[in-house]
């Protein structure tokens, strides 16, 4: 078997030394996130400042990465949340996760804090520490042009040297976004980390392997999600259908209806400023958009970025949006944060609380603005610690939409209850993928498990939760775990009386859902394209045995282990919380349910994941986890 090669690097001395990965450590923990989650729990000291010098920062990739599977280019990096306290894991494309593999190596530890601004390179699986004085102050662009285009580069832009708490790392075009990456690389003084090397990673059955992967690229080339809208329209698709039910944020989450959603869609996108669809390496579901900005060919935005700069702040104009999305990213912003802390201040003008010169439908010096946050200026310094720490100085608690202080992503969730509970209980904070994504089968997708209902969600929650986990510590992107929904649901339509029947068997699954956890690996023996192939391709790629039973079961030890570091750093049950918007002013005045009932889920989600009556993993769970 393959075993992952780690180095630690102590930026107090410029010291490398190896970091061994036994047999059992990979087998339990895989890679990604999961993996840097039970490093970090292990090597962080208890209570340390996110930003302290000896915080830790593991970057790190998957067993998939470099093997040429489909949608395998992703790393993760793993930290002390700047915003929330807990636990903080950013995953991202680019070339740097790849080129780190072909490097020789699997994963970075990195503890203490540099004197002066530094480069650290692994070429060939060789570190060289280098000056990047002269880099800093550079945008997340500038600095990467510095370096041989076939480097990974891993950069950090002014928004990271000077502490926003959202700042970001970019690689690329590709961007690891939340929880402040980019403000615990500044605070190490670490401008760029660059990898390149020519070493492949070994494959334990090529032949099978590579038939195996052609399969799984024609399954998501003929799945209508994989292979025809999010090529079509990218995530930015999602923007219509979100509005038809109610589920795109509008107005600080005010509403979840925006009367001129069409002008802001992935399809007028590609109507009229889309230049070419792409992709990431070895990706064959090319979501990608081309725009232009400013007579460049840029990356275009995401649909969180359109919601969230969009319906959310009351614009309209996707041209401005597409600058926002190329602003925010070469100076290193995450937008989801930045777009909900924008959106929070706004709201504070309008109710005369707090006047940071913005107002809902003004656009109009919202661009000079994001400049200060990243450079730290002005009152604008303080939009750069996110809408939690806003709302404590200024008030305002009930409107400040983040979970557990990290902001919410795109997705109204009195229109889709179980994205609620997600956003909730998700380790990281406000993050629509670790809280499982609940959003694609209530209010974004062609499923329309009904949004409002609380029942059946805690269960379908944390299979979920346990799903994506384990589908991004492979080292592979989250999409192609929406081809996991049959197809035929697409053909037939939300309204056909198959997929309606689905919709109830789908909620009356908890029944069945509730004891599964203690049993996973043994009633979930198999292999199949359509759930799970991440699965096969992982035993395939690395000899080790991987059912998705297995596979399901490493998912919730990672949710475990990442719930069991926020415990460990204070946070508890209590956190686990919405702001009052959310859980107690209806959606539709008419409509009492449209609202988010916590109370119904969080005990039952408790039970379900085998945690105590106050959100703590039991020691029976804890045993059967082998934590």
């Amino acid at each position: 078997m393959y075993l992952p090669h780690y180095l630690k690097i102590n930026l107090d001395d410029q010291s490398v030394v190896p970091f061994p990965i036994d047999e059992a450590m990979f087998s339990q923990y895989l890679g990604g996130k999961i993996l840097g989650a039970k490093l970090l729990y292990d090597l962080l000291p208890t209570g340390l400042d996110p930003l302290s010098p000896d915080a830790v920062l593991i970057v790190n990739t998957g067993p998939m990465n470099g093997t040429g599977a489909p949608s395998s280019s992703r790393f993760n990096m793993t930290f002390k949340n700047v915003l929330t306290g807990g636990i903080a894991s950013s995953n991202c494309g680019g070339q740097f996760g790849v080129m780190l593999k072909r490097a020789g190596v699997d994963g970075l530890i990195i503890t203490g804090r540099s004197e002066k601004p530094v480069t650290i390179a692994i070429v060939d699986g060789e570190v060289t520490f280098t000056d990047a004085t002269a880099l800093w102050g550079l945008d997340t662009e500038a600095v990467q042009t510095h370096f041989h285009k076939q480097y990974g580069k891993l950069v950090i832009g002014p928004a990271g040297e000077n502490g926003v708490h959202y700042a970001c790392a970019v690689s690329g075009e590709r961007v690891a976004g939340r929880g402040g990456a980019g403000a615990l690389m500044g605070s190490k003084r670490i401008k760029a980390l660059v990898a390149f090397g020519t070493k492949k990673q070994p494959i334990y059955n090529k032949p099978a392997f590579d038939r195996y992967v052609k399969q799984w690229v024609h399954f998501l080339k003929s799945h209508p999600m994989t292979g025809r809208t999010l090529g079509r329209y990218g995530s930015a698709g999602l923007v219509n259908i979100a509005n038809a039910n109610n589920a795109l944020p509008t107005h600080n989450f005010k509403r979840g209806h925006f009367e001129h959603a069409d002008a802001i869609s992935g399809e007028t996108l590609a109507e009229t400023l889309l230049v070419k669809n792409s992709g990431c390496i070895s990706c064959p579901i090319r979501c990608e958009r081309r725009v232009m900005v400013n007579d460049k060919e840029v990356k275009g935005p995401e649909y969180e970025t359109v919601g969230l700069f969009g319906a959310n702040i009351d614009n309209a104009d996707l041209s401005w949006i597409n600058a926002v999305n190329y602003e925010a990213d070469i100076l290193g912003l995450d937008t989801i944060s930045l777009g909900g802390t924008i959106a929070f201040a706004m709201e504070l003008q309008e109710r005369g609380i707090a006047d940071f010169g913005l107002s809902f439908g003004n656009t109009d010096g919202l661009l000079r603005v994001i400049r200060q946050i990243a450079h730290g200026k002005g009152n604008c310094a303080e939009l750069g610690m996110g809408s939690k720490w806003l709302s404590e100085k200024y008030g305002g608690e009930s409107f400040a939409m983040h979970a557990k202080g990290m902001e919410l992503a795109a997705y109204e969730p009195r229109r889709s209850v179980g994205m609620g509970l997600g956003y909730a209980t998700s380790n990281r904070g406000g993050c629509h993928l670790n809280g499982g994504y609940l959003a694609l089968i209530e209010s974004v997708g062609v499923l329309a498990v009904d949004s409002q209902t609380p029942k059946g969600k805690p269960e379908l929650t944390v299979f979920f939760q346990n799903m994506m986990e384990a589908v991004s510590a492979a080292g592979l992107c989250l999409f192609t775990a929406q081809a996991t929904i049959p197809g035929i649901f697409y053909r037939l339509g939300p309204a056909h009386p198959i997929t309606q029947f689905v919709n109830k068997a789908a909620i009356a699954s908890r029944f069945v859902l509730r004891p599964v956890w203690k049993l996973m690996p043994d009633i979930m023996p198999i292999h199949a394209m359509p759930i799970l192939p991440q699965a096969k391709a992982i035993e395939l790629s690395t000899g080790m045995r991987m059912t998705v039973g297995q596979l399901l079961q490493i998912g919730e030890r990672g949710y475990n282990i990442e719930r069991l570091f926020n415990l460990r750093e204070g946070l508890t049950d209590a956190d686990d919380s919405l702001p009052d918007r959310l859980t107690m002013e209806p959606q539709d005045k008419d409509d009492k349910t449209t609202v988010v009932n916590l109370k119904a889920m969080l005990p039952i989600y408790y039970r379900v994941r085998g945690w105590d009556a106050h959100g703590i993993p039991t020691p029976q769970k804890r045993r059967q986890l082998g934590l």
